[in-house]
């Protein structure tokens, strides 16, 4: 497997990158037309609105969109997919390229960056990928993001016992949750316990390194946790 490249490691060349992901990510000709797309555009914005770390910007494929398409594998049959904080695109325009393939496929982006949302759009744009930006805070704007929902997902945006709870309502629905994280994911799922019932299930990353997919079906939210919360809301009054 690819190591997760650091700033020091010498830039194998474009092409190279390219290749190296599409073997691990496969993906129709059609849909590679819309990913270079998509990058030539990042690389254009890059100058002026910080999308990605500058070191990995010779290692996009890799780092960034197999990272990315490998949660199609684990989702085969999702159609609606919902992004919380797309940032530069990641996961959310890399799927929303994959949909376009398939009737019905839509990817809601939700960015509360009013730069990097107007990236998110035209992103849409040039690439004709099915998707809907929405510039909003997560944690506020929960009752307003569409349903149905077959999966939610997440990179790099925040710990995953806060995920899980902006995820809550619409996993109570009968989505599923795929969420991006690193080396620290075992920290972060013994605190999402204190907070969460929650068999989740991990999942290495294809492109190496120390990432790691936390999937989840079902959430449940700790009794003591709401039993403590309802006797501070009755200290309240």
């Amino acid at each position: 497997m690819a190591s997760r490249l650091s700033p020091m490691v010498v830039a194998v060349p474009d092409s190279a990158d390219k290749a190296a992901a599409l073997k691990l990510t496969p993906v129709s000709r059609e849909t590679e037309a819309r990913l270079d797309a998509y990058l030539d555009l990042l690389r254009q914005w890059q100058a002026k609105t910080n999308l990605v770390a500058p070191s990995t910007l010779p290692q996009l494929w890799t780092r960034h969109v197999a990272d990315s398409l490998q949660l199609l594998a684990l989702a085969p049959t999702a159609r609606r997919w919902l992004d919380f904080g797309s940032g530069g695109g990641f996961p959310g325009i890399v799927l929303a390229c994959a949909m376009a393939e398939h009737p019905g496929g839509h990817v809601t982006l939700v960015e509360r960056n009013a730069k990097k949302a107007a990236f998110l759009r035209e992103a849409l744009r040039v690439t004709g990928a099915p998707g809907t930006v929405m510039l909003a805070d997560i944690g506020d704007n929960v009752d307003r993001f569409p349903r149905p929902l077959d999966c939610i997902t997440a990179r790099a945006v925040a710990p995953l016992h806060q995920l899980i709870g902006f995820a809550a309502p619409l996993m109570a629905e009968g989505s599923k949750a795929l969420f991006l994280k690193g080396q620290d994911v075992e920290a972060e799922l013994t605190e999402a316990t204190k907070y969460w019932k929650i068999e989740p299930q991990l999942h290495a990353s294809l492109t190496g390194g120390q990432g790691w997919i936390v999937e989840l079906d079902q959430i449940q939210r700790q009794t003591r946790f709401t039993a403590s919360k309802e006797a501070a809301a009755n200290d309240r009054h």
